[in-house]
């Protein structure tokens, strides 16, 4: 009795050991593939993922700013085409303070679908590579490529839900598991089937995938189309235009029909360009031009030329010959003539309504995965600038009360000015994406406060342009426009020493930017020790260290970013070294660095007892050279600094969660007995620090 005892006692022991051994390396997403043939030649692939209790997924079209979203990378084949883009159920959206963004996230059991067309009649498989990153209220596990891969029947197979692979799969079970396991299936089966349906509700309903319903997209672009109206290029065309109408006002009732043509073509040539965005851009495209830096730079470039002719530097036109021909069928009258009257109008005003209808069209598409936003920001932009001129063809006589003047300049410039403020935002995202580090966030908001009071001045009229009367007297609504900029100003100003702005936060860089804030005054307020006691300080640390002109470690603080320079300093100074292990989209990171590393105790340690290096998990962007290409353990071959740092945290530490903090001597012996992870407790971290201080002295 007492031999069965020690064994069942060394069984469990042994159990709970390997349990925490596994457990070290977090792994609280497990996926599940299914293929579900929906016809004769398409399927839908389906990707269920189970997350573990408070951890989150972020949605694939999270903001720039905040934290990295799922993305689905699919192998191309000449089998298979893929429908659109991978679909997921509405988000959990909340505002997050260290992101200054709203944050899109799921948790428990969410379901991505993929629809797919066949191409062949032979059985196939769909693979390719996912990237995730996953947080909970205590870490974050970085950015890693996950493979994934489905077995799809041939064209005209019986429709069937195939299961192909779980992320989880075990070995082989004998009889008697092998039911207890079917019966364990069968009930999370039944569970994800549930989930399944609630997302295909959530889908069902009139709202896309950001959260944006199709009215709002809709009511926003025939806003903007109704304030086309007004731009210098349109304005002026009213009476042109319509002069048209006022010859044929001897039979109201043709007048009126052709009023409503007019409307219509309007409608219809917008509806025209929606469809062949809709087709040429799909939503993986959308998303991409959302967040990639290439086309955020060629946005900025082109509201920066509109601002520059809405300033008077040059004027914008298309070719006369395409202006002329649509001219001439105008004028040969019958019912075709609305049609060309409605070409005319929208080709002559395409030097104002470009840039305005471009805005709202990236603002409204970017990042979304409903293919028809596209469709219906032209639909509703063509109803708002269609809607004027039509109400105007019915009814000539009102054009007698429509004066133009020097006021349609004014609006002209202010539009120049609003151009340019906001083409800073896409040179932002630019910026951002490409980790440029050009536009800091005191950069973004200086521009902005010089560019909207120099607005302001031209408002109360202590600057004009070309074509601008002299202002002789201040009417009303040039001064509340004047005092809302100039407040608008003042309002920005301290966000140049780290205020929040929340009300603008969406259009600003974010706080990690910011080269001076509160929380960085109080890294300066506590630095009371003097460094001066050690004679190679961490003010003598070499200056070419690697990777030191595109990433930065917390003011106050001053590190390596490799690990090998790190080792051959430590070696020569004969300190222990700090790794640690972060993100630049690491919430939690950040949350440490201000809260813990800020305290007197922690930062004299660091600073005169540590060499710090900073290995960032997540700096993709940056690559390494080919001598220090490594490979994983799946054969895939590691280019990025990123990945690199990651790769080395899970293999070396069994530990892919950021923050994660460890000490090791030169030799990479770790001086700990336990790594230190996200914990706000600075007791704790002080005794971490001299707990690998003093095992380091031994």
């Amino acid at each position: 009795m007492n031999v069965k005892r020690f064994i069942l006692s060394l069984a469990v022991a042994l159990f709970a050991f390997s349990t925490t051994l596994v457990a070290q390396q977090l792994n609280p997403a497990k996926w599940k593939y299914e293929v579900k043939s929906t016809s004769d030649s398409e399927a839908e692939l389906i990707f269920t993922v189970a997350l573990e209790n408070n951890w989150h997924i972020y949605s694939q079209h999270t903001d720039a700013m905040g934290p990295i979203g799922l993305s689905f990378d699919f192998k191309k084949s000449d089998k298979y085409t893929l429908v659109g883009g991978v679909s997921e159920p509405k988000p959990h959206e909340e505002f997050d303070e260290m992101f200054k963004c709203t944050v899109r996230s799921f948790s428990g059991t969410v379901v991505f679908r993929q629809k797919i067309k066949i191409n062949t009649t032979d059985d196939f498989k769909v693979e390719g590579i996912m990237s995730y990153q996953l947080c909970n209220d205590g870490s974050c596990i970085a950015p890693e490529d996950i493979d994934f891969s489905f077995n799809v029947k041939g064209a005209k197979a019986a429709p069937e839900a195939v299961a192909t692979e779980t992320a989880d799969a075990e070995s082989e079970k004998a009889n008697t598991e092998e039911e207890v396991e079917e019966t364990a299936v069968a009930v999370e089966e039944n569970a994800v089937e549930k989930v399944v349906i609630e997302a295909e509700n959530n889908q069902s309903s009139n709202e896309d995938k950001s959260g944006k319903s199709i009215l709002f997209i809709f009511l926003t672009a025939f806003g903007m189309g109704i304030i086309t109206l007004l731009t210098p290029c349109v304005f002026p065309m009213i009476p042109m235009t319509l002069n048209f109408f006022m010859k044929g006002g001897e039979n109201k009732k043709k007048g009126m029909r052709q009023a409503w043509i007019f409307g219509f073509s309007i409608i219809f040539i917008y509806g025209v360009l929606g469809v062949v965005l809709s087709l040429i851009f799909g939503p993986q495209v959308m998303y991409l031009i959302g967040t990639h830096w290439i086309p955020n730079l060629f946005f900025f470039i082109i509201f920066l030329v509109f601002a520059l002719s809405f300033f008077g530097l040059f004027e914008i036109t298309l070719p006369s010959a395409l202006v002329n021909k649509s001219d001439e069928e105008a004028d040969k009258g019958g019912f075709f003539a609305p049609f060309f009257i409605a070409l005319t109008t929208v080709l002559v005003s395409f030097s104002c309504t470009g840039p305005i209808l471009g805005g709202a069209l990236i603002e409204l598409s970017a990042g979304e995965s409903n293919r028809l936003i596209p469709l219906i920001s032209m639909l509703g932009f063509a109803v708002g600038f269609a809607l004027p001129f039509t109400l105007l063809a019915m009814f000539p006589s009102v054009l007698n009360n429509l004066k133009s003047g020097s006021w349609l300049n004014t609006v002209k410039v202010i539009f120049a000015f609003l151009e340019l403020a906001l083409g800073l935002k896409f040179l932002s995202i630019a910026d951002l994406s490409a980790g440029w580090g050009i536009l800091d966030r005191e950069t973004y908001l200086a521009l902005w406060i010089v560019i909207f009071g120099l607005m302001g001045l031209y408002l109360i009229g202590k600057i004009r342009f070309k074509g601008d009367d002299e202002l002789e007297t201040l009417g009303v609504g040039r001064l509340f426009l004047a005092i809302i900029t100039f407040s608008f100003v003042v309002y920005m100003i301290p966000g140049l020493w780290g205020a929040p702005l929340k009300a603008i936060s969406g259009y600003i860089p974010p706080m990690t930017t910011q080269d001076f804030d509160i929380e960085k005054s109080i890294y300066e307020s506590t630095k009371n020790i003097s460094v001066a006691s050690s004679s190679e300080s961490a003010s003598s640390l070499p200056a070419n260290r690697k990777y030191s002109d595109q990433l930065h470690m917390p003011t106050g603080f001053e590190g390596f970013f490799d690990l090998n320079e790190a080792k051959e300093y430590a070696k020569k100074v004969n300190k222990p070294i700090f790794i640690d292990f972060t993100g630049k989209t690491c919430a939690n990171c950040r949350e440490m660095e201000y809260y813990v590393w800020t305290d007197s105790e922690v930062k004299r340690l660091l600073n005169d007892e540590y060499v710090m290096v900073a290995l960032y998990a997540d700096v993709n962007y940056i690559e390494i050279p080919e001598e220090e290409w490594i490979i994983d353990d799946k054969g895939r071959i590691i280019k990025t600094l990123g990945k690199r740092n990651l790769e080395f945290q899970k293999t070396k530490f069994n530990m892919n969660a950021q923050p994660y903090y460890v000490i090791i001597d030169s030799d990479e012996n770790v001086l700990t007995k336990e790594n230190h992870k996200y914990d706000r407790d600075v007791k704790k971290f002080v005794d971490f620090l001299n707990e690998g201080l003093e095992n380091h002295k031994k």
